[in-house]
């Protein structure tokens, strides 16, 4: 496990009672770690919705155990079974980017199809803990795959240090552990690999500067934050080697939805031939969608997260307006980086070019899909 002040620590675990999912409340990272009971469909929509827990594969497993407590919540009701499908279709609705949230939902109810009450929520559990356990592992992988990207640039550098750029947070706080873009960091770092990390502030929620400095920080991992517009600046002045960022979902062709902004740093990258790379696990690949800029839907979030900023003021957390008050506020919380931008894929198979025969390639099970 990932490392807090000495501790072990995972953003989403089941207590010792065997029925309570405890999660930590990313909103109050760096400045408080507070832990969230979640007991309730409705506290697990909340905790999806509200950014409490973020990150595509975190979503996913903190779905995958909303069912299990959905299974739970169906104990005593009139129809457990119709109970318990509406549970999930209502989670899955929870936001529109991620493919993640589905995938997790569809896996754990095909697995307890058919399964009597008792059954169903000992099942459940058990497949969102599979998840869980196999999120993690598939992180690790990408972080040995992504390894021989980051050891092949400090060769090149002769052993000068490697300046890596990230966007948002797709550490270990939205993956379970090690992170996609950021697992690749860990793996180097304890390789003794000298990198250093330019961390995008992120706004307008500003994940780079909140949690990935964070969890930079708590490792040891030096990193500078920067603006979002920062850079392409960078990049001009041959301050960055590599661009690593995660997604939310991907198509099967190789288009990328990342937190907005994403689009201008590949831009960027290539506008200065910096390799950009995305990382992420086999789950986040959609198999059946080919045209990301027309086909995944695009959240648009409250315009309050734009028009207020949230920080620390003698001791308290404070939310202040930065914006005037009768001024409006256009809150879209993803872009799409088209596949051409994009130089490759780290996942937990290896290391692929971003196009469909590719990606096809490390996941072959895959083409059977009437869509692909």
């Amino acid at each position: 496990m990932m490392k807090v002040d000495g501790k072990d620590m995972r953003p989403i675990w089941l207590h010792e009672d065997g029925q309570t999912v405890q999660v930590i409340d990313q909103r109050r990272l760096p400045h408080a770690l507070v832990v969230l009971d979640l007991k309730k469909v409705d506290e697990v929509i909340m905790a999806i919705q509200e950014m409490v827990v973020r990150g595509a594969p975190l979503i996913g497993v903190t779905a995958a155990y909303g069912v299990f407590i959905a299974a739970l919540n169906a104990l005593g009701r009139s129809d457990p079974a119709a109970f318990f499908n509406q549970e999930c279709d209502r989670i899955k609705a929870a936001r529109p980017t991620a493919i993640n949230l589905i995938w997790g939902v569809e896996r754990v109810a095909a697995a307890v199809n058919g399964l009597d009450d008792v059954s169903r929520i000992e099942t459940a559990r058990d497949e969102a803990g599979r998840i869980a356990e196999e999120e993690a592992e598939n992180c690790r992988l990408i972080g040995e795959h992504g390894l021989v990207i980051v050891e092949d640039i400090s060769k090149q550098k002769a052993g000068r240090t490697v300046n890596i750029l990230t966007h948002c947070n797709a550490g270990w706080l939205a993956c379970i552990e090690y992170g996609t873009a950021t697992a690749p960091m860990y793996a180097a770092f304890e390789r003794g690999v000298d990198i250093h990390i330019w961390v995008d502030e992120t706004r307008p929620l500003n994940q780079g500067a909140r949690l990935t400095a964070w969890e930079l920080g708590k490792h040891g991992i030096d990193h500078t934050i920067v603006t979002d517009n920062a850079g392409g600046h960078l990049m001009q002045h041959g301050m960055v080697d590599l661009v690593i960022v995660g997604t939310d979902r991907t198509t099967h062709t190789g288009d990328v939805a990342n937190k907005i902004g994403t689009y201008l740093k590949a831009l960027a990258a290539h506008d200065n031939q910096v390799p950009f790379y995305v990382a992420l696990p086999s789950s986040t690949f959609d198999w059946e969608l080919k045209d990301g800029l027309a086909d995944i839907p695009i959240e648009e979030r409250d315009p309050d997260e734009i028009r207020y900023v949230q920080g620390l003021y003698q001791g308290q957390v404070k939310k202040v307006m930065i914006s005037p008050e009768a001024s409006r506020a256009a809150n879209h919380a993803f872009d799409v980086t088209p596949a051409r931008l994009v130089t490759g894929f780290i996942t937990e198979r290896g290391v692929c070019k971003a196009n469909q025969a590719a990606i096809q390639g490390l996941f072959p099970e895959k083409t059977g899909s009437d869509n692909i």
